[in-house]
């Protein structure tokens, strides 16, 4: 029996309230991270990705057309996973440091 040698890639995941607020942010997600997937258990928005999630500013200010500070998507996160790094332009999870 042979043993795959393929990598095993880890996904990462975040998830925020499912409210008006976090559309944006959610379809902002999902055009700019090709692999990732959402699930939509009672109350929330969930976000899969294999490996890395980028989330950037730009793209959710072209969803709302309003400048958006990446602090704000702490009111509607409810739980992630993964390492965090963050800057003024990019917050994004992945499993490598």
């Amino acid at each position: 029996m042979n043993a795959s040698t393929a990598p095993v890639v880890s996904s990462v995941f975040i998830a925020f309230q499912d409210n008006e607020e976090s559309r944006p942010v959610v379809d902002a997600i999902l055009a700019d991270n090709a692999q990732a997937s959402a699930t939509y258990p009672p109350g929330l928005v969930k976000i899969n990705a294999p490996g890395r999630l980028v989330i950037r500013r730009e793209t959710i200010e072209e969803q709302t057309g309003q400048r958006f500070n990446l602090q704000q998507l702490h009111v509607n996160l409810v739980t992630l996973s993964g390492y965090i790094d963050e800057d003024d332009d990019e917050f994004s999870l992945s499993w490598e440091r």
